[in-house]
């Protein structure tokens, strides 16, 4: 693309432990069920454990530089780790009854409801992937925990969130070949794309969006970059408290301000592979980055009002700042690697 700019090239490994002390958000998950349906509370005696451990843990004296202080600390790790084993149960439930709901909702599309019941399937999937986002944010707030999890919780946290959101990415195509739901993003009502979680980085709040299919980068120019996922990076003016947000509540907390806020894209563009052999036929190559929006048309400077509302469709060039190679990274990697990239900007500051 002739007005694509490269800013910074940045090498990082999807295979980072994710979640480390740079990243800081609140530790507290919610603990609201996400519907009606969800499972029944967990009973007084099945909560004595849990909060003996969170006792012991709380209890256990800090570590010097005393060989005594030794059994201690072990001690203090088993409980610490214990805990948090025991914490993933509810979370598990929750993703058992999310995955149900996905096999209830296909089930009534497969088996051919009456005319009159379209539009009522029709408005269950948004209504059920707003509810899904509370589950995301709980998986969010879970990896960023202070001090970090054990390294061996955090893939199964990565794989409850890529298995919630693939399936929910299959229920959307699937409502949309039944012309239940339209993904043309141009379109008011569609459902091109869909929220899979929100987190904090110091001052910045950053919302990942999951595109149901590869989208071009702009709707009415052929750029050859094609969207999967796209990440909303809110600057926030005042200090933000550290009680966990309220899942879906978009509107700003008492106290707090936003300033700008930052669009981040993950792309990919089709690349010919040049071949030696000239007899051989060459294969397309995927190409993915992760880049920022960076708005061309109308001027974001501008203070003319007619500028916006003569311009039906924003256009924006696509600058690069991160590679990432011929893989299609996981939404959760792809996620993780910018939050990297933004704390070392802000680092650098």
């Amino acid at each position: 693309m002739a007005d694509t700019e490269v800013q910074v090239e940045v090498q990082l490994t999807a295979d980072s432990p994710p979640g480390h002390p740079v990243l800081q958000e609140d530790a507290g998950a919610e603990r609201e069920s996400l519907n009606p349906g969800s499972p029944p509370n967990i009973g007084h005696e099945e909560v004595e454990e849990p909060l003996a451990l969170l006792a012991g843990v709380a209890l256990a004296p800090w570590c010097g530089d005393e060989v005594a202080c030794s059994c201690d600390c072990e001690d203090r790790s088993c409980l610490e780790v214990r805990l948090m084993e025991r914490s993933l149960q509810p979370m598990q439930q929750q993703f058992q009854l999310l995955m149900s709901e996905v096999d209830d909702l296909n089930n009534c599309l497969v088996n051919g409801l009456g005319h009159r019941d379209r539009g009522a399937l029709a408005a269950a999937v948004p209504s059920f992937l707003h509810t899904c986002q509370c589950y995301f944010n709980q998986l969010e707030s879970a990896r960023r925990t202070i001090p970090p999890l054990p390294f061996d919780i955090y893939p199964k946290l990565f794989d409850l969130s890529q298995q919630l959101c693939d399936s929910l990415e299959q229920l959307v195509l699937t409502y949309a070949s039944y012309n239940l739901l339209c993904l043309d993003e141009t379109e008011p009502n569609s459902i091109s794309h869909f929220c899979i979680g929100r987190s904090q980085l110091g001052r910045l709040r950053l919302t990942t969006f999951r595109y149901c299919k590869p989208t071009p980068y702009l709707a009415q120019v052929n750029t050859g970059l094609y969207k999967r996922m796209r990440w909303n990076v809110e600057k926030l003016q005042d200090k933000q408290q550290t009680d966990e947000e309220q899942c879906g509540e978009n509107e700003e907390r008492e106290g707090e301000a936003v300033g700008d806020t930052e669009y981040y894209f993950l792309c990919y563009e089709e690349i010919p592979n040049i071949c030696a052999d000239a007899n051989r036929n060459c294969h397309i190559v995927r190409t993915w980055s992760i880049g920022q929006w960076v708005q061309v048309k109308p001027d974001p400077d501008t203070e003319d009002i007619y500028d916006w509302i003569t311009c039906e469709v924003p256009q924006a060039n696509y600058h690069r700042v991160l590679f990432l190679g011929s893989d299609e990274p996981s939404c959760c990697c792809a996620t993780d690697l910018l939050q990297q990239l933004l704390m070392s900007w802000q680092t650098a500051e």
